[in-house]
């Protein structure tokens, strides 16, 4: 259950649970925006670290962080000029070539993206773009695999936010490369789904450069008291559009210059 502490808002313990109770019964719920509005930002984020909670109580251990919103016309599409960002824990990760039990998601799409490993806390400083950079172990193709718990997407900021920025899983490929030798702004993407190219982008797309977008999660969580650690992945956001997917798709990520990630949902009945 979400917390029962008095602090908490009532109608953020009201969303967390038609979100938990959704997820539960693997059956989309109304959105959340009926209970916390849709310009609360802080009051969604309190719905978010309700969820999260539940799922750490239940044994899920958090390992970093997505960023959401990272494009300027999905930004402008839910009427906000800011991304945002939700948990990623260690029971929603996979590796190059797992089948990925579609049984466990409700409405997927997917999105190719550059993860960034740290090899350093970002916790202490400015957190300028070159203490950023230097804080990479190295980067990784990806697939994030969005989800909603919200029918249809029907999605306001407010509504993405509670729900852990849209998580489902993700999907990291065996190819590593330092930033020394590869530059996230300049990386080109393609992503396909059963052979065919579905979906292309660049680096440029993810707030004018991916390292962007990680100074900016880096310095939100430091204000928010929960900074990103050594050891933590960070998948930087889409490169290009996402693609809705079915059961037994296979799905192949490239990104030029830091290799590929490929993986195959599993059919419905598995």
């Amino acid at each position: 259950m979400p917390s029962t502490d008095t602090t908490v808002p009532t109608q953020a313990r009201q969303a967390a649970r038609r979100l938990l109770d959704a997820a539960a019964a693997d059956q989309p719920c109304p959105p959340v925006r009926d209970l916390i509005g849709v310009d609360d930002t802080g009051l969604a984020y309190s719905v978010q670290q309700l969820v999260n909670a539940e799922r750490v109580a239940r044994g899920s251990r958090a390992v970093g962080r997505k960023i959401g919103l990272t494009s300027p016309a999905v930004q402008q599409q839910l009427g906000v000029d800011q991304p945002d960002f939700g948990v990623l824990f260690d029971d929603m990760a996979f590796a190059d070539g797992d089948t990925v039990p579609f049984g466990r998601l409700l409405q997927p799409k997917v999105e190719g993206e550059i993860a960034f490993v740290l090899v350093d806390d970002l916790a202490e400083g400015s957190l300028e773009l070159p203490q950023v950079r230097a804080a990479v172990a190295y980067a990784v193709p990806a697939v994030e695999i969005v989800d909603s718990r919200v029918q249809g997407w029907d999605i306001t900021f407010a509504d993405t936010v509670s729900d852990n920025a849209s998580s489902g899983l993700y999907v990291l490929g065996e190819s590593r490369a330092s930033l020394e030798a590869f530059e996230p702004a300049e990386a080109e993407m393609t992503l396909e789904v059963d052979g065919s190219e579905v979906s292309s982008g660049n680096g440029r797309a993810c707030l004018g450069d991916p390292l962007l977008a990680l100074q900016w999660l880096a310095r939100t969580a430091r204000d928010l008291g929960d900074p990103l650690l050594a050891g933590q992945v960070v998948l930087s956001g889409a490169l290009g559009p996402m693609v809705a997917v079915s059961a037994g798709s296979a799905v192949r990520v490239r990104i030029r210059g830091l290799g590929e990630v490929a993986f195959t949902f599993s059919g419905e009945s598995e």
